[in-house]
């Protein structure tokens, strides 16, 4: 009989990751569903396929991980296309986290990174992510600290 480790080995070399840059609509709900769980979704915008599609088509690159027919994960960049780039929305479903998901899509990003030229990449961790980060190369940037401008949508 198999030992857990060895499941959670098979399990994560099932998980099929794959770049997109036109979501069908059923990737576009997924996608949702990955937004909503992680906190990042304005239940203002449900309903706005065309908002994903342009989240996913504005994105350097756009990163999706998959079980079967199910995203179970994603991640993007976004840059200038010519030297500086930024990893953003990683997420992984919560009862699929620590199995190394979340290391293999910043480090497939990543990968692509390197191969289009982009000479630096930069990302923003949020609370209990830093390890994550660190372990994969990524240092804490001296005397920076992240901002935030929240634009009402009212404007």
């Amino acid at each position: 009989m198999p030992s857990g480790d060895c499941i959670d080995i098979i399990n994560m070399l099932s998980y099929k990751y794959q770049f997109i840059t036109d979501p069908n609509p059923g990737e576009i709900e997924q996608i949702t569903v990955l937004y909503r769980e992680a906190g990042w979704w304005d239940e203002r915008d449900n309903g706005d396929h065309e908002l994903i599609r342009r989240i996913v088509s504005g994105s350097h690159c756009f990163l999706t991980v998959r079980d079967g027919n199910e995203i179970v994960g994603m991640g993007r960049a976004i840059s200038d296309r010519v030297n500086d780039a930024y990893i953003h929305d990683v997420i992984v479903f919560p009862r699929l986290r620590h199995q190394g998901i979340g290391t293999r899509i910043v480090e497939e990003i990543v990968g692509r990174l390197y191969s289009d030229n982009m000479r630096w990449i930069g990302l923003i961790a949020q609370n209990r992510t830093h390890s994550l980060y660190r372990k994969i190369g990524f240092e804490e940037m001296p005397f920076s600290l992240p901002m935030l401008l929240k634009v009402d949508s009212k404007r």
